[in-house]
């Protein structure tokens, strides 16, 4: 099937691996060279499958928002050859010269060392994967003539944080030591606009509860939950809301919590909380420009969500005693809607005034003109 010059495989030959190169040695003999020739060509084609494609690196790099592995032990779709190795990190070797390494998973020990086999234990903690992959391949030049080593991780130390909704880059995040809140904030870039300015923390209990007065326990689910301000953490030096983050908390925030204003004023529409607890009604209606003319000031009411139904509470508003200062403002809560009603008596008047003067018009011109 083969028919190639010898002289071309004694071309080929210097250009194999030492280890290829001493197999081939072995099988050249004077007495049957047709048969060594099948052997080196056999050498070569198995050397060359042991390579990667088009002799690419399988390392590859780690997005913003992707985790280590995932809790099925599945490595993550790429890995930044500048990632700093730890203890409990596991590694994958693709080393074709040395079969004892070759294609094996290997863990770093709690000491930050790795134990392989030809080599001996080696500290890797500390180390990104190109400064691993040098190191190993300057150990297996004692063996090999042309060494080559390519590293990738398959686990993770890292445990991940999950932030979810109107932030700019939500994702998955493996925490890389002691990060808080603020750090990793800046990680995925902030909040949206229109994007609520307060965070939402789930905590699993097995990982302690939140560290903050507010956060409320849940025994029968096991989670810590609080909320956070980002008025606080902004406005502060050091904050007691920027708490240090655990293994698989999820960070939430949502669009921006809304009153909604109906009815007789300017421009209905909504008006954002963004990061104030409440508006006040008198403080809402300046927002949409005011009443109109129609509206019936002393028939204001809001209409208030009923906790886990769809109904709404209505809650009557003295305007009147509030802009006399005898009554409280009233405090508008998240999705309130105030609403203005159409005045019918003032719509009659307006009405029987337009008629009248309609009717009158005849009588002013003739005594004017008299």
């Amino acid at each position: 099937m083969w028919i190639v010059p010898l002289w071309l495989a004694r071309k080929k030959r210097s250009s194999l691996n030492s280890r290829a190169g001493n197999r081939y040695h072995a099988c050249m003999t004077n007495s049957n060279r047709l048969g060594a020739f099948l052997i080196f060509v056999a050498i070569t084609l198995t050397a060359s499958a042991q390579q990667p494609a088009g002799g690419a690196r399988q390392i590859t790099q780690l997005p913003a928002g992707t985790a280590g592995a995932n809790q099925a032990g599945e490595p993550p779709a790429e890995v930044s050859p500048n990632y700093t190795l730890g203890a409990n990190d596991q590694i994958l070797i693709r080393a074709p010269e040395a079969e004892e390494i070759n294609e094996r998973p290997f863990r770093i020990d709690t000491d930050g060392f790795l134990t392989l086999p030809l080599i001996g234990r080696i500290r890797a903690a500390g180390l990104s994967i190109h400064q691993l992959e040098a190191d190993v391949t300057n150990r297996l030049r004692e063996y090999f003539v042309k060494p080559e080593v390519f590293i990738s991780v398959t686990q993770f130390r890292a445990a991940p944080v999950f932030f979810e909704g109107m932030f700019l880059r939500p994702g998955i995040y493996t925490l890389q030591g002691r990060r808080t809140l603020v750090e990793m904030l800046a990680l995925v870039g902030g909040l949206q606009p229109g994007a609520s300015r307060r965070i939402k923390i789930r905590r699993h209990l097995e990982y302690g509860p939140i560290p903050l007065p507010s956060a409320i326990e849940d025994p029968e689910r096991k989670i810590s939950t609080a909320e956070i301000s980002m008025a606080s953490l902004r406005e502060n030096v050091n904050p007691a809301e920027d708490i240090v983050l655990e293994a698989y908390d999820v960070v939430t925030v949502e669009r921006a919590e809304l009153i909604y204003i109906a009815g007789e004023v300017t421009k209905p529409g909504t008006v954002e909380l963004g990061e104030r607890e409440f508006v006040t009604v008198t403080q809402a209606l300046t927002m949409v420009g005011g009443f109109t003319r129609d509206a019936k000031r002393s028939d204001v009411r809001v209409l208030r969500p009923v906790l886990n139904t769809t109904r709404r509470a209505e809650i009557p508003i003295n305007l009147t005693g509030i802009y006399d200062g005898k009554v409280n403002d009233f405090p508008l809560l998240p999705n309130d809607v105030l609403y203005v009603p159409h005045s019918s008596m003032r719509t009659a008047a307006t009405v029987f005034g337009t008629v009248a003067l309609a009717s009158l018009s005849p009588l002013i011109y003739v005594a004017l003109t008299h």
